[in-house]
């Protein structure tokens, strides 16, 4: 049995996205960065997209099926799929948030807890402005809440994040401040930021006992698997609804 783990972070009406232009974020954190436009999904494709599993009656995962298919030697339904979301933006609690909802299914969030923001605002489709710790909870019924770091998803280039140049005791801490938050409940389970990491990294999530964790690789997941090393795949505006049932299979 092999699944597949999509990975969402933005989604745009198609009027409203410009992929040429620059996407910054909004967040509490004292940092900037652009988003890069085949993180955006529009809301056309991602509406045909939930469809298509729904009338083709995919399973969407929990992380205890997850756990128990990997520690315990458990099963997974049939046309299983995990549905990923990370960064935890408005667009997740407007538009997938209720499209998830009316279909029944399940979602798993990646929260950066240092970039949650205080106060709701307005949304803004120019901007990636993160969500507040209420708004988040307001969504449980949906989405069950795992760790992306406090104030690690950081990079200083394109192929080095801040948790790659930590110590393994600044990276430590960071996990235990972004598990302390009450909002986070799958406290076993990360997320790799900007899918970059070092195998030391991996090995403090093992000795700290994590025991899923997520990159951004491509391809199906099934029992051989490395549970530390999950693939997920992204899901760009561009990919067209072949590719997009391709990846399932």
């Amino acid at each position: 049995m092999s699944f597949a783990t999509l990975v969402y972070h933005e989604i745009r009406e198609s009027t409203m996205f410009h992929p040429d232009l620059s996407h910054p974020i909004k967040v509490r954190q004292d940092y900037e960065d652009n988003l890069p436009p085949p993180l955006f999904v529009t809301l056309e494709n991602f509406t045909m997209q939930m469809e298509y599993l729904y009338e083709n009656h995919y399973h969407t995962l929990t992380l205890e099926e997850l756990r128990n298919y990997y520690y315990n030697q458990g099963t997974l339904p049939e046309k299983s799929v995990l549905l990923t979301f990370d960064d935890c933006y408005q667009s997740i609690a407007l538009y997938a948030y209720p499209l998830l909802k009316k279909y029944g299914f399940h979602g798993v969030a990646f929260v950066v807890t240092g970039w949650l923001n205080k106060e709701p605002s307005a949304f803004l489709p120019d901007k990636s402005v993160c969500l507040t710790q209420k708004e988040l909870l307001g969504m449980k019924d949906v989405f069950e809440y795992a760790n992306h770091t406090d104030l690690f998803h950081t990079r200083v280039n394109a192929q080095t994040s801040k948790m790659m140049e930590a110590s393994a005791s600044e990276f430590s801490s960071d996990l235990d401040q972004c598990n302390s938050n009450p909002i986070i409940e799958a406290r076993d389970t990360f997320a790799y930021p900007f899918g970059l990491f070092h195998e030391q990294n991996a090995a403090l999530l093992k000795e700290k006992g994590f025991r899923l964790a997520f990159t951004t690789k491509g391809g199906l997941n099934n029992r051989d698997c490395d549970p530390l090393f999950l693939n997920r795949t992204v899901i760009p505006y561009f990919m067209d609804f072949a590719a997009f049932q391709n990846i399932l299979s």
